[in-house]
């Protein structure tokens, strides 16, 4: 990972629950300005994690760096904090009552940063009334009031968790667009959380996984997807080249592994004859370390220069 400034960074970050742990000894480094996909199985600790980046929720041990500065029992330093950070989560709290534009000044009046007009601005491009409560409104407008407070309170780090889980496949594809481009017009960072993986392949361009409360996989999107090749050929009990075992499955006949290259930028993966190797998608590339964190990892190739899977 380069070395530019971080968004979000933990050190052995842990949370537990009356003896369940949520999040366990989780380690990574988020880039500011980044698109960042946050993903892994239900009860991962996607949630967990997200709510102790927010603030509002403590951890229960390690360390937390927001913008540069740490993160204390789960809370921001006060006025000298230099990171604004805003979430929305699924359920979208909303006052069924108020209109949108009562919901734009509860947002100016409860925030110390607002901007009304691009709160507006959110509203207007998809049409959105702003004299109807919200309790009248379609599931799909009152994501839009959600998302047109969040966005009007400036965020610097924008957390995204399920939130468009209402919309249909084309709306969330719309709305996606519609921030990405706030988030490089305002120089933000985006973390969305999400279940549907098809969905973040040319939208993020960060990956965080995580598997069992850890972060199992993290890193640019393109360099993770050029360090991984899947290998299909006869049945065996190795891939024919070097790199580290990602995930395999084996019939009668064939064998695919999925491997993680000793050097992406070298050479080619070594395929010997019989054998085929092809790029991978960014669900392949998911599915294949959350298959993976649930069995004994670092199995190598007999030529294999084995790395350790250091989680950048």
């Amino acid at each position: 990972m380069s070395g530019g400034p971080s968004a979000v960074e933990a050190r052995d970050l842990s949370k537990r629950y009356r003896g369940v742990w949520a999040l366990r000894e989780c380690g990574f480094r988020l880039p500011a300005g980044a698109v960042i996909a946050l993903v892994g199985p239900n009860g991962a600790g996607k949630s967990t994690l997200m709510s102790i980046v927010s603030g509002m929720l403590p951890a229960t041990g390690g360390s937390l760096l927001v913008g540069g500065e740490p993160v204390v029992q789960g809370r921001k330093p006060g006025a000298g904090s230099g990171s604004r950070v805003a979430i929305l989560a699924q359920d979208k709290p909303l006052y069924r009552d108020f209109s949108a534009a009562d919901m734009l000044r509860f947002g100016r009046s409860t925030n110390r940063a607002w901007d009304q007009r691009r709160a507006l601005s959110w509203l207007n491009r998809f049409g959105v009334p702003l004299d109807r409560p919200c309790g009248r409104l379609s599931g799909g407008q009152r994501t839009q009031v959600a998302l047109a407070v969040t966005l009007g309170s400036r965020p610097d780090l924008l957390l995204l968790d399920e939130p468009l889980s209402d919309l249909d496949p084309v709306a969330r594809t719309e709305v996606t667009g519609e921030l990405l481009a706030e988030a490089a017009e305002n120089a933000m960072t985006v973390m969305l959380s999400t279940h549907i993986v098809a969905e973040l392949t040319g939208v993020s361009d960060h990956l965080l996984l995580l598997a069992d409360g850890r972060a199992v996989l993290a890193g640019d999107v393109e360099e993770l997807l050029a360090q991984h090749t899947r290998l299909i050929g006869p049945r065996a009990d190795l891939p024919p080249g070097p790199g580290t075992i990602v995930s395999e499955r084996h019939t009668d006949r064939q064998s695919t592994f999925v491997v993680r290259l000793p050097d992406p930028a070298g050479a080619p993966p070594v395929v010997a004859p019989g054998w085929t190797a092809e790029p991978l998608t960014l669900d392949d590339l998911v599915l294949a370390h959350l298959r993976a964190s649930g069995q004994a990892s670092g199995r190598t190739s007999e030529r294999a220069s084995l790395r350790p899977e250091a989680v950048a």
